[in-house]
């Protein structure tokens, strides 16, 4: 999957993300990810699920990962950070 397709949960509005997916949707794209990590996971469940609910009702979820990711802190030492990867088809 290219990172074109990819779409990345921040600290936007959720809406925000929503419109990005259905960008990806509509430029012709018959799947996208939706990434996210920490404490933007709820965000992206979120995304995907009021893109499937709302605007795409024949888009589906077809894969989800879950991984932590070692981040290096401040304090030299390392941090576990939970990480989520949504795939949805159109």
């Amino acid at each position: 999957m290219d990172e074109e397709n990819t779409v990345f949960i921040g600290s936007k509005e959720t809406m925000s993300y929503v419109m990005a997916l259905l960008t990806q949707f509509n430029s012709g794209s018959d799947e996208a990810i939706i990434k996210a990590r920490g404490r933007s996971i709820s965000k992206a469940v979120d995304v995907a699920e009021i893109t499937k609910n709302r605007f795409l009702k024949d888009s589906k979820i077809t894969d989800i990962k879950t991984d932590t990711e070692k981040l290096d802190n401040e304090e030299g030492g390392t941090t576990n950070v939970s990480s989520i990867e949504i795939t949805m088809k159109k």
